[in-house]
């Protein structure tokens, strides 16, 4: 029965645990041991040979029959692994094979037609199967792959294919693998095969059989890189460092431009030079506006490029403040303006300019010449310089004494001024709201809390409170930025507030911080109020005492943190800081690749500054054109959160328009903008040329096989070798239990026996 078995192996039938067989094993050695030992006072060679043999020939056969060793019958059966066939559908397949010739992709559908018949041959050794690759993995079928299906992928990552047929295939492992590819590789490869990616090739255990798809690299100009910052100071110079990378071209001017959405910001001319390939090109400009904008670089198209949508690469560039122009204009010099103009000038992005007019509402006003040594600017500052300023603020001042000046002609424009975009902050003492008087000059229009009757002066200590709206306000304490219930409680109290009127919600107006204790009307008067209108911001801080936040803060043993905190908080949020806008728009990506969609997530805060769930907002993406490209709507979620994903448009740079509810009543709906980047060319179009030395070396490096088309021969496709699995029934078969083994024992035995009692060793 012998012939239903195909494979044996030798085993060992032994009862015997494996530590007893050790220490036989031991014992045995340690004889033949204490046999050499005792023999070596013998001066024959020949007699110490002769019975050292016999009892090493002696121990040997008692270990054999103690093992008691058999033949074990097998019925076996070889397991048929995996051979893989990968062929690249990536869009640098679209490229021709050679000048003038088919495209990388057909080349490689014909090479699969040719030899589809010797592949499907291998099937007896290994089971086929197809796949098509790009950053994934996908399964296709030989019929399709032979067609030449249009590529589209936009990535080729050559190892993460590989490495992903370890998820198929039933856990049977891989006898091997073909690639048809041109390795243009934009994945772990893209630098070449480094130690890391070596050692991920070599745990695949089966050869990779690579087919370049491309020698020769095509004519062809493309900006290959741009290097810039994530943002940009404005009026401040930037340069902006492209590497533009030409093949096939020689002696040619080529005028690189950069463009702000259509607009030629910067241009520089290089002569491309025999046997040089990539330049690096600077191009420098000084942005002129804050904002998010679409940057994009671009070189001419010239006769005969293999691709064009590479001669442009886009980018985004957020361009800031590089300092906050604040106008500081006080009534007389006071510990709070000490302070506060102290944390001003502390900043370096803050850029102050500051005056002291040292009069006081009851001082006679006169002509400015008899009451200043150096002329008060006021045509400069509050003319033509106003809009320079991103914040105003007036510290204890009363406007009533430089009547002379002209001052009071100038505040509708402070007014104008807020209204257009501007910031406003009015710090409280005796010359300031109601005891100025200014409830009765333009400035009441705007300022966040009513100040028509002179209420004097509280001169008490006032603890403060914040009120629902203040706590989730930035300018009090929202998301943790700023102290929250019990750090505003442990300030020291105020010893002097401005006695005024919360206006009415209608109007916009908020108050964030009050004094319980001191009523006006039956309500609490404000101590920090802000109000939205139009397009600027104003602030109100009834005390000329803010600075017992910082100082006798510290003096007591807590920290001044508190007090930076709110004045950083304030100022940011006067000037419109993008990070403290009621709406916030931002693309998922800056840029995206051709074809993908494009994704927003747009913030909405309502009037008291919490989540707006349920607020309708609009997103538009703008052309360079001014024309709307595509547009979506959604409502923000529980968290103020809406998400839109708008159709990809055509390549270019697009404004980002985000369109929520206003922010308070009778002011227009709140905007907010950003910018992206839909790019003619991804990764796959940036250098057209082929990769074959990438394709070798995966080959030899997992012990494949490599050839080069248009070639028309399939190489030999080397295999690993199959898995053998037993499949049915074992047989032992003893070879311990003949009589010649345990002769052979006694033989060697005996023999040593009797030669040790001729020779007188016994």
């Amino acid at each position: 029965m012998t012939e239903a078995y195909n494979a044996w192996k030798l085993a060992s039938l032994s009862p015997w645990p494996l530590w007893a067989l050790l220490l036989l094993g031991a014992a045995l050695l340690a004889s033949v041991l204490l046999a050499l030992r005792g023999l070596r006072e013998e001066p024959r060679l020949g007699r110490r040979a002769a019975l050292v043999s016999l009892r090493a020939l002696a121990a040997l056969a008692a270990l054999f029959l103690v093992l008691e060793p058999a033949v074990q019958l097998l019925q076996t059966a070889r397991v048929k692994n995996r051979l893989a066939v990968l062929v690249d559908a990536s869009r640098s397949m679209r490229f021709p094979l050679e000048p003038g010739g088919p495209t990388r992709a057909e080349a490689a559908a014909a090479f699969l037609r040719d030899h589809r018949a010797d592949l499907e041959r291998l099937g007896d050794r290994a089971a086929l199967e197809w796949h098509t690759f790009d950053r994934d993995l996908s399964p296709s079928d030989p019929g399709a792959l032979g067609r030449g299906a249009e590529p589209r992928g936009g990535r080729t990552d050559l190892l993460s294919a590989l490495q992903g047929l370890s998820g198929t295939g039933s856990g049977r492992r891989l006898a091997g693998v073909v690639v048809i590819s041109d390795g243009t590789d934009n994945g772990a490869l893209a630098e070449g095969i480094t130690p890391a990616a070596r050692q991920r090739l070599r745990e695949l255990r089966a050869p990779v059989t690579t087919v370049a798809a491309g020698r020769d690299a095509p004519r062809d100009l493309a900006i290959e890189r741009v290097a810039v910052d994530d943002f940009a100071f404005v009026r401040n110079t930037l340069t902006v460092e492209a590497t533009l990378h030409a093949r096939g071209f020689e002696g040619e001017p080529v005028q690189v431009t950069l463009r702000r959405e259509g607009q030629v910001v910067a241009s520089a001319t290089v002569r491309l030079e025999r046997g040089k390939e990539r330049y690096t090109v600077p191009l420098s400009f000084a942005p002129d506006t804050t904002g998010t904008f679409v940057f994009t670089v671009q070189a001419p198209v010239f006769p005969g490029e293999a691709v064009v949508e590479n001669n442009a690469r886009s980018f985004v560039l957020r361009v800031i403040r590089d300092r906050v122009r604040v106008l500081l204009v006080a009534g007389r010099p006071t510990w709070d303006e000490r302070f506060l103009r102290g944390l001003l000038k502390q900043d370096p992005n803050v850029d102050l300019i500051s005056f002291y007019i040292l009069r006081t509402a009851s001082d006679r006003s006169g002509p400015q010449e008899e009451l200043s040594l150096i002329p008060f600017p006021v045509n400069e500052i509050f003319g033509e310089q106003l809009r320079t300023f991103d914040a105003v603020l007036f510290v204890n001042f009363a406007y009533e004494p430089y009547r002379s000046f002209g001052i009071e002609g100038y505040l509708p424009r402070i007014r104008d001024y807020v209204r257009s975009g501007g910031g406003f902050a009015m710090l409280g003492g005796e010359q300031s709201f109601g005891d100025a008087r200014y409830g009765q000059t333009p400035l009441a229009e705007v300022l966040p809390v009513d100040s028509t009757d002179g209420l004097g002066l509280a001169e008490e200590e006032v603890r403060v409170r914040l009120t629902p709206e203040g706590r989730r306000h930035p300018v009090t304490g929202l998301s943790g930025d700023g102290p929250g219930d019990a750090a505003w409680a442990a300030l020291p109290p105020l010893p002097l507030l401005n006695r005024t009127r919360p206006l009415p919600p209608e109007s916009g107006a908020r108050v964030l911080l009050e004094a319980p204790s001191v009523l006006v009307l039956g309500r609490p008067a404000p101590v920090v109020a802000v109000r939205e209108v139009g397009a600027g911001r104003t602030l109100a801080v009834t005390t000329d005492s803010s600075w017992f936040w910082g100082f006798l803060a510290a003096e007591e043993g807590g920290s001044p943190r508190a007090y930076q905190r709110f004045w950083n908080a304030a100022l940011r949020w006067l000037v419109r800081d993008p990070s403290l806008t009621p709406l916030q728009v931002a693309p998922d990506r800056p840029a995206v690749e051709p074809g993908e969609p494009v994704g927003l997530s747009v913030q909405v805060r309502g009037p008291d500054w919490g989540p707006a769930p349920g607020a309708q907002v609009t997103g538009e993406l703008v052309g360079e054109d001014g024309k709307v490209a595509a547009r979506g709507q959604a409502a923000a979620g529980p968290d103020g959160v809406a998400r839109l994903e708008l159709t990809p448009p055509a390549p270019g740079a697009y404004r980002i328009v985000a369109t929520g509810p206003p922010a308070a009543p009778g002011a227009p709906p709140e905007r907010a903008s950003s910018a992206v980047a839909v790019r003619a060319s991804g990764p796959e179009d940036a250098d057209a040329a082929p990769r074959p030395e990438l394709l070798r070396a995966i080959a030899e490096a997992t012990g494949g096989a490599f050839v080069s088309l248009p070639s028309r021969s399939l190489p030999e496709i080397p295999l690993a070798e199959p898995d053998v699995v037993e499949v049915g029934r074992r047989k032992d078969v003893p070879i311990w239990d003949r009589l010649h083994f345990l002769l052979l024992l006694a033989a060697a035995l005996g023999a040593e026996w009797i030669l040790r009692r001729r020779w007188g060793y016994w």
